[in-house]
């Protein structure tokens, strides 16, 4: 089987399917039936509607669940600033360091003296969350509990790639359990709560700002293949009726607010809708590949993409190199050498980048390829698939690379760039620099 066997067993239900209408109900009949906001909803429960789009979005791109919960979302104290000291999102485009050199760097800490909220790190992004304009790429550590607390961004959608440890993720909808080789997509303004079930936590996060993230188009490749919409799992409704006091963080604009609130968030006690958060194996994706010659462009391997106002152009794309087998004759089968249009935000969960096998890319770590900064396989990579016997083999067994690509030049960050000491200084000099020569010009013989 392709899917990834984990120990950690997954104690919640879920439903399937991507991008579909789902409902669920904690009491059964707590759901009203033919109506979404009766003069009284069943068991006294107040009716509020989540809104992912605007109103009068088309009716295919058109995000809203109807949620039946004890208390509306709106019964809390006014949002607090918290201090800038605290927390490592704030970054407006004007503080971003736009360079065109190529960037690499060593495996991010782990952190437990931190939870979730305080332990989110903007490496870099482009764009402005105030006008829905663009990304953000963090990385998260914590090894704490959340405690009575909840979470939201209204910045953008959180795309989680988990790297180490298991997130216990409490939404509104439901309860999501994700592992490292697992993501999950927790949309713009939905409330949750992480604990740590199995320790310390590590992993990436693509923000999308604008739109929501969708499967990709397959054109040629037909109904079937690359991420199966079956395959996604969305969470099944359960509910605390708490009146405990609890706090409330707010990331606005980068910045972080709280509120105090004297009940439970998560009090939806059933649902409705195709607005809600959802994770996904990554060891289920069916890849694509040549059967003949030379080697396709990386987007076959595209699992999730957020799309621009110009067709075929995303905001970001989520892209992962699994474990495949490479049959192509006569080619050189890693990643060619290329200059990209795209900006290129690559992570490792687990295992070796088989494009970059002189050690420096790591599990935990990362690089960048900013638009047209020149990039591709190190110089042993090089010499070794030049040279190598081309019969079929597979590459990246337990490993997992991924990317995040977008259309936008990608700025970095302060902390991205030089406090969290991570930066390699000699990528570029041990990764092309010792690249030889080979060329005998024929006019010489």
């Amino acid at each position: 089987m392709p899917v990834t066997e984990f120990s950690f067993k997954d104690p919640y239900t879920y439903q399937n399917g991507f991008d579909c209408y789902h409902e669920s109900e904690a009491i059964e009949g707590a759901l009203p039936v033919g109506q979404n906001s009766p003069q009284k909803a069943p068991y006294g429960l107040y009716a509020e509607k989540l809104s992912g789009t605007a109103f009068t979005a088309p009716r295919h791109e058109n995000k809203q669940t109807w949620v039946y919960r004890i208390l509306p979302a709106a019964s809390h104290e006014n949002f607090v600033e918290e201090d800038p000291t605290t927390y490592q999102t704030i970054t407006d485009s004007r503080r971003l360091q736009h360079i065109p050199n190529q960037l690499r760097w060593d495996p991010f800490d782990l952190d437990e003296t931190v939870d979730w909220v305080h332990g989110l790190h903007q490496v870099a992004g482009s764009g402005d969350p105030t006008i829905k304009q663009g990304l953000g790429i963090l990385l998260y550590a914590a090894g704490k509990d959340m405690g009575k607390e909840a979470f939201y961004s209204a910045d953008g959608d959180f795309l989680i790639v988990a790297q180490h440890g298991v997130l216990d993720i409490q939404t509104e909808l439901g309860r999501l359990v994700v592992r490292p080789n697992e993501i999950c997509v927790i949309p713009r303004g939905v409330r949750y709560r992480v604990t740590l079930p199995d320790g310390p936590v590590r992993g990436y996060i693509c923000e999308l700002y604008q739109g929501h993230y969708q499967l990709p188009e397959l054109g040629p490749i037909g109904s079937n293949g690359l991420a199966n919409a079956r395959d996604f799992q969305a969470p099944v409704a359960s509910f605390d009726d708490e009146e405990e006091e609890y706090r409330l963080y707010s990331k606005f604009n980068n910045h972080l607010f709280s509120a105090r609130q004297e009940h439970s968030p998560f009090d939806v006690v059933a649902w409705h809708g195709n607005y809600y958060p959802y994770k996904y194996d990554l060891g289920r994706f069916n890849t694509i590949g040549s059967v003949s010659f030379d080697h396709p462009d990386p987007s076959i391997y595209t699992v999730l993409t957020g799309p621009s106002d110009h067709v075929g152009t995303a905001i970001a794309d989520f892209v992962i190199f699994p474990p495949r087998w490479l049959v192509a004759e006569n080619t050189f089968r890693p990643p060619w050498y290329h200059r990209n249009t795209m900006s290129e935000f690559m992570g490792l969960i687990t295992g070796n980048y088989d494009a970059k096998t002189g050690g420096g890319f790591q599990p935990a770590g990362a690089s960048l390829h900013n638009i047209m900064s020149a990039h591709g396989p190190d110089s042993d990579a090089f010499e070794g698939a030049s040279n190598a016997e081309l019969k079929p083999a597979k590459v990246g067994a337990g490993s997992m690379a991924f990317m995040f690509e977008s259309s936008l030049m990608v700025g970095v960050s302060e902390w991205g760039l030089k406090t969290c000491q991570k930066v390699q200084e000699e990528y570029n000099e041990h990764s092309w620099r010792p690249l030889k020569r080979h060329f005998k010009d024929p006019r010489k013989a």
